[in-house]
């Protein structure tokens, strides 16, 4: 298993006690002596316990030697099986049982075991935390003595300890009263003993020399705990409390000690952290037990009450609660999910998620409902009636009651017999005026959940200040409304996560905890350097992952995965988010989201050798709320957490934009405004002659002050830059250049439309550069993904791609709901058409400029491609960083959708006739399929089923022959549309028809 710091700061463990078997076995004294042969890591011992007549008993030995068993001095015949020791009943009277156990050491020095039991007898010291000695079932009172070694201290559960020298060395005896389920012993010659006082309460901290100054630092703080606790809770249990520094990497609470590591002890935030919750466990664990036979409620409590606190204090207690909810999201899902009831101790993140993450916002739920009065009430209720004794939620359930003076089955049952957090969401929300109030309405849902949940509503008004709301939330869906005196902007629910529900997608931000807990990640393979990696495929292939190389990655796999990419070149992050920055030397990991899948993420790792990921990777899950770190040779230099939602956001009224008219420009000043960019996008809606003349009037003033600008077109795609050169060079006319560039195919506007532009650009020879990619792929796209494509047709997709921009992808998501018939459409798909095709312009206007070095240009296109920048322009500076200003035809005042805007008046323009005809291909022909409503050409006696031959004599077969025969035309011209009619019986005849158009 993996051990780690951060777990064993937030999950020290106390010592759990079993439920008792047997009421009398509480009052039995059970008596310890023990010995120890330090050289051979060995302990002897006799556990002399008292038998009443007619009496057997069993003892777990697990793998400790019985050398003998005697009975009122005599031998007697005792088995073991199964680590199980059984003494037959028998006559009354004193049972001894002669053990021995070797405890070498189980890791290296330095080694770690966090929060893992582990006995260890080696030249470092004694710690033995696990079965050392034999122990019955259940609760039992030990008294235990012990010979040590003439410069040893030792520490165990005690309330005193008494040293006595002699020829043999020091015998200790431990005076404990209360019942416990086993003893814990740790003993070296390492150690200095100072000592301290609370009220009543001894306290003693036993750490190494070299550490001894650390002693009166932790006493100290020992001390603000115990008076924290004292105050809150009820007298601390016990007769005294020691801090006990430990050479295992251990993180332990026991009955009147904490035992920590060296490691730990020496870091700096011990004492404001995890410390606390050590002493805490002094109640919850350690004098209160947990009767894990019905569940382990400490551990929650404990977090609740100490880690989580301690934040609340500092006003961070919010934070702390969506960590806890982040992690559960990360971990846990519906296979090792289970109710709290179950929990017994933490063995892998998603039990820690549930049984100290859920448990703990359980306890928030109760203390947020009863209030503090009454929950602390009921906590004291529960510690006197439970102490030394195991307890059970069940108990917990009856203190609460008598606080609250009402029942709380329904309550217990939702939140610990049940699985799964609430899913809380909001489906609409609505502002009126109400006489001089405003009234909002939301409407909210719930899911996973039976019981009314109490939500607050944080309202910000457009005008400053804000005001909380409470509303319940008691059905699966539920309007409420709220009135306020001023104009709200904004409503937040659950912005301090005082329920305990499932964070929503925008709430949770990429960190490696949920890498860690991904099923089955899809592990994208380095394309060099695969043994840098090596350590980190092994991991996440035991965890489920899938191997894939980079070019065998699927869209599929894409949409239902989360992703371990490997390299920083690997092309996976180019397809993805175009560029990760990445450390160039040492470890490094960084999320992201994954832009094809809400539910998922993506972890970019990248190693400079083998030796760097070795020194790091294993650390990594221990930084579990972190989107980035960084390591040099297993240190880590940097770490990030990247930002995310607080609470459930609806926006609900935005401040009204106002334009300074005193402010207005003419066009001569936006001229002077634009002329040092290298870049002007000139955004437009297609269909209108006055953007075009807008973007023509650009053009000529800016080529007026650079002759060498050139001018990058949507209209055009890239197969087609040979055609536009031999346009603009002068070498084919407007109906060759019309025909070969296939534009009436391409492209579909009325060509009048740009033919000025181009016009002036064939005139005055300005370059004219084809954007876009082939239509014949973003179609296959739109309609099958990237997966669709062939290994020819991605030879066309640009280098890199950036699909993680969420605001370009919600106003994606907008523009796909406004297409007809969505449902039958796939929103993937239709991104990534839209991302290819502006990554594609992108990468043409970038490749232009770094091969004309000091050249400029105008790109003319589609409003909704440089709206924000998020379409081309920031695309396009992604690769080249050069400076880039945006104007756009008639766009909405909003902040940051453009440099510039303007609003021209409107212009009439000439356009082609139309048929009003739609055509299908019928083998080599072209044939009416049917009419517009008022079709010239059904005025002039064509019929649908007629296939069309020829257009004032030149012959068609393609619709974009016909479009290009009518640009030729004008309104009221006469067109001879030569056209074969299919007759019964009569076979074919062929005919002309005059068309008035």
């Amino acid at each position: 298993m993996r051990a780690t710091l951060v777990l064993l700061l937030l999950l020290v463990l106390p010592a759990a006690a079993s439920a008792l078997d047997a009421p009398a076995a509480a009052q039995t004294v059970f008596r310890l002596d023990v010995a120890f042969d330090v050289p051979r890591s060995m302990v002897s011992g006799t556990v002399t316990v008292p038998l009443a007549e007619g009496a057997g008993l069993l003892l777990r030995t697990g793998t400790l030697t019985v050398r003998g068993v005697r009975r009122n001095g005599k031998e007697t015949t005792a088995a073991v099986k199964d680590g199980v020791l059984s003494v037959p009943r028998g006559e009354g009277g004193i049972l001894e049982v002669r053990y021995e156990g070797l405890f070498p050491a189980s890791l290296p020095a330095g080694g770690r075991n966090y929060g893992v039991a582990s006995s260890t007898i080696d030249r470092r010291g004694i710690s033995l935390t696990g079965l050392w000695h034999p122990r019955p079932e259940g609760l039992a009172v030990w008294k235990l003595t012990a010979m040590l070694p003439p410069e040893y201290e030792a520490v165990s559960e005690a309330d005193t300890i008494r040293r006595e020298q002699n020829a043999s060395g020091t015998l200790f005896s431990f005076d404990f009263p209360h019942p416990v389920e086993g003893l814990t012993l740790v003993a070296t010659d390492r150690y200095e003993v100072t000592r301290d006082r609370h009220g009543n309460v001894e306290l003693y901290a036993y750490f190494f020399r070299e550490d001894r100054d650390l002693a009166k630092v932790y006493l100290r703080s020992v001390k603000k705990y115990l008076e924290l606790y004292e105050r809150l809770l009820t007298p601390y249990p016990y007769k005294q409390f020691v801090v006990v520094e430990n050479f295992l990497s251990t993180g332990y609470s026991l009955p009147t000690f904490t035992l920590l590591g060296q490691d730990v002890v020496r870091l700096p935030f011990i004492t404001e952290t995890s410390l606390g919750h050590e002493v805490l466990h002094q109640w919850f664990g350690c004098s209160v037990y947990t009767d894990d036979s019905r569940g382990n409620w400490a551990e929650g409590l404990t977090t609740y009450l100490a880690d989580h606190w301690y934040e609340e204090q500092s006003g961070k207690g919010w934070e702390y609660r969506k960590q806890l909810l982040v992690n559960y999201a990360a971990y846990v899902n519906e296979d090792n999910e289970f109710p709290l009831r179950e929990f017994r101790s933490r063995t892998d993140f998603a039990s820690r998620a549930i049984g100290y993450g859920k448990s703990a916002l359980v306890f928030h739920l109760l203390r947020t409902q009863a209030g503090d009065g009454r929950f602390f009430t009921a906590l004291r209720d529960f510690i006197t009636a439970g102490q030394f004794r195991p307890a059970s939620w069940d108990d917990l359930e009856r203190s609460f009651a008598r606080a609250a003076g009402r029942d709380l089955a329904a309550f217990f049952k939702e939140w610990v017999d049940g699985t799964g957090l609430p899913e809380i969401g909001i489906e609409s929300a609505a502002v009126r005026r109400k006489a001089d109030r405003f009234e909002i309405t939301l409407g909210l849902t719930r899911g996973n959940c039976s019981l009314p949940l109490t939500l607050h509503v944080d309202v910000s008004f457009l005008r400053g200040g804000a005001k909380r709301e409470s509303v319940t939330l008691d059905a699966d869906r539920k309007t409420v409304t709220l009135l306020v005196d001023e104009e709200p902007s904004t409503a937040t629910i659950d912005g301090d996560y005082d329920v305990a529900r499932m964070p929503l997608s925008d709430e949770l931000p990429p960190v490696i905890a949920r890498i860690a807990g991904a099923e089955e990640p899809v592990i994208v393979l380095p394309v060099k350097d695969r043994d840098r990696y090596a350590a980190v495929i092994a991991d996440f292939v035991e965890k489920g992952g899938v191997e894939r190389e980079a070019a065998d990655l699927r869209d599929e796999e894409v949409r239902t995965s989360s992703l371990v990419i490997l390299g920083s070149d690997n092309p996976a992050i180019k397809r993805l988010f175009a560029k990760v920055e990445t450390p160039s030397e040492g470890f490094s990991i960084t999320m992201r989201k994954n832009p094809w899948n809400d539910e998922g993420v993506a972890a970019v790792i990248h190693a400079s050798s083998p030796a760097e990921t070795g020194a790091a990777f294993e650390k990594i899950f221990h930084y579990g709320k972190y989107s980035s770190l960084a390591f040099e040779k297993g240190r880590n230099v940097s770490k990030r957490i990247d930002p995310s939602e607080r609470g459930i956001i609806v926006l609900l009224r935005e401040e009204p934009a106002v334009i300074d008219l005193g402010a207005l420009r003419r066009f001569s000043s936006l001229v002077e405004g634009v002329s040092d960019k290298k870049i002007v996008y000139i955004g437009e809606y297609h269909d209108r002659f006055s953007h075009h003349n807008v973007q023509l009037q650009l053009l000529k003033a800016l080529h007026a002050r650079d002759r060498s600008i050139a001018l990058g077109m949507e209209m055009f795609q890239r197969p087609f830059q040979g055609t536009l050169d031999e346009y603009i060079a002068g070498t084919i006319d407007e109906r060759e250049f019309l025909r070969r560039s296939e534009y009436f195919k391409r492209w579909g506007f009325d060509y009048n439309l740009y033919k000025p532009i181009l016009d002036y650009c064939r005139s005055e020879k300005v370059r004219v550069v084809a954007l876009n990619i082939r239509r014949e792929i973003i179609d296959k796209v739109a309609k099958g993904g990237m997966d669709s494509l062939s290994d020819e047709e991605r030879k066309d997709l640009p280098r890199e791609m950036d699909f993680s921009n969420e605001d370009y992808r919600r106003r994606i998501r907008e523009a796909f709901g406004q297409h007809r018939d969505p449902g039958e459409r796939n929103f993937d798909f239709f991104l990534q058409a839209q991302v290819l095709w502006d990554e594609t312009m992108a990468e043409s206007v970038s490749q232009y400029l770094d091969g004309h070095p000091g050249g400029r240009m105008a790109v003319i296109a589609g409003g909704g491609h440089v709206v924000y920048g998020d379409g081309i322009p920031k695309r396009a500076y992604r690769r080249n960083g050069l400076p880039y200003t945006i104007v756009l035809n008639d766009g909405s005042i909003e902040p940051g959708i453009a440099d510039y805007l303007i609003f021209p008046p409107e212009l009439e323009g000439m356009t082609a006739p139309k048929l009003l005809a739609t055509f299908k291909e019928a083998g080599q022909r072209l044939v009416i399929n049917d009419f517009v409503h008022e079709s010239p050409a059904k005025a002039a006696g064509l019929k649908a089923g007629d296939a069309l031959i020829a257009m004032d004599g030149v012959p068609v077969s393609t619709v974009q022959e016909v479009k290009l025969a009518l640009y030729y035309k004008h309104k009221g011209d006469t067109l001879l549309m030569t056209v074969a009619r299919k007759r019964f019986l009569l076979g074919e005849k062929v005919m002309t028809v005059e068309v008035k158009l």
